[in-house]
């Protein structure tokens, strides 16, 4: 029997991973702990995560004092980051040899500067791949279109990848076509399937933060009675938008041509809900969470949310539920003027955005923390 909140999301099919990597935890034996502790099967890194480690205490300066001279700051943040995915890789490759390939998997980002050019991108994913060396690492790539096509082609070529930064039905649409499509690639060159992993990385709170601030915005201006109607919209559109995109994972992941590439050992790309701390104190710490369990499904959750679940979480499957509502929910709010396409197109143009300010932030912070230790003379970006 399941033995805490965290056993039981992983028995109901919702695998856990920790969205958080240091090097203390790596090295202290906490990591391995919770994988064997808490059902933990995965983990994603990305900068913002990094720059927070290198900012605090000195888990890297011997490793940066010691790199060799005339590295630019991005390629000593590169050394770095792939020791810590390569051995966070190797803490969870039990995990990934027992699930035969759908569990155990560690993220690693490309530059926010490839972001709309998939030439680039899939050049960059390989590099990464053949850096790292590791079956289990998973390459980030952002689900632009032009990340989708890199996506297609990076599945063919037998790259395990996580699309990131997805927030409308409409762009996970197109990321799972064109992972079936480079499956079907992979199969016409007689590639195997089995080793072959995805994720779609769905980000949840973000949604609600900005349809939220849109409905204050109306709620400023409204009579009482339209204040009151407003108000009941607020804080319910990421899980919507959420469960629809989930619906659509099950029509995508059905039907013949999928049991096509299933009997040749493939597997589903898996919905990930990212972004699932709340930004609202007046919300459910756990909400984001505990309103969307179910198979076949990822949540990655920052330590404080591992932390929250564990100790209040209810488990109940839920991600399928109110699938009618959710479409209601979203129509309501687009007779209130609010297009879940704007609010989707805006949340990734500031995401990418964010996305290249983390790089920077951590590259300027790398450089600060490099000349406390007397390394003058490393060469600029």
């Amino acid at each position: 029997m399941p033995h805490s909140r965290l056993h039981k999301l992983h028995a109901a099919g919702q695998s856990v991973w920790l969205d958080y990597i240091d090097r203390t935890i790596l090295s202290d034996g906490a990591l391995t702990r919770q994988i064997a502790d808490d059902a933990l099967t995965g983990m994603t890194s990305n900068p913002t995560i990094f720059e927070k480690a290198l900012a605090t205490g000195t888990a890297y300066d011997a490793q940066l004092a010691s790199a060799p001279d005339g590295l630019t700051p991005w390629q000593l943040f590169e050394l770095i980051e792939s020791d810590d995915v390569r051995t966070a890789c190797d803490q969870f490759r039990s995990v990934y040899e027992q699930s035969g390939g759908t569990g155990g998997y560690v993220s690693i980002e490309v530059s926010p500067n490839v972001a709309n050019d998939a030439d680039a991108t899939v050049e960059e994913a390989h590099r990464l791949w053949k850096l790292v060396n590791r079956p289990n690492v998973m390459i980030k790539v952002p689900g632009t279109d032009e990340g989708s096509k890199a996506l297609r082609r990076l599945i063919a070529d037998g790259l395990n990848v996580n699309v990131t930064l997805l927030f409308s039905v409409e762009a996970y649409g197109r990321v799972a076509e064109a992972y079936l499509a480079g499956l079907e690639d992979r199969v016409k060159t007689g590639g195997d399937l089995h080793r072959v992993g995805s994720v779609a990385s769905f980000f949840i709170s973000r949604v609600d933060s900005e349809v939220d601030a849109r409905l204050d915005a109306m709620i400023a201006e409204a009579d009482d009675a339209s204040r009151s109607r407003l108000g009941a919209l607020k804080g319910k559109a990421a899980i919507a938008n959420a469960k629809l995109a989930y619906a659509l994972f099950q029509r995508q992941f059905a039907g013949e041509r999928w049991d096509k590439l299933r009997a040749r050992a493939a597997h589903v790309q898996r919905p990930l809900w990212a972004s699932t701390s709340t930004k609202n104190p007046s919300y459910r710490d756990v909400m984001y969470v505990e309103q969307l369990v179910g198979p076949d499904t990822v949540n990655t959750m920052p330590p404080n949310v591992i932390t929250a679940f564990q100790d209040h979480g209810d488990v109940v499957r839920t991600v399928d539920k109110g699938v009618d509502e959710a479409r209601e929910l979203l129509q309501a709010l687009a007779s209130e003027g609010i297009s879940m396409s704007s609010v989707t197109d805006k949340l990734l143009i500031e995401g990418l955005a964010s996305f290249q300010k983390s790089f920077d932030t951590l590259l300027s912070g790398l450089s600060n923390k490099l000349r406390s230790l007397g390394r003058e003379t490393v060469a600029a970006v």
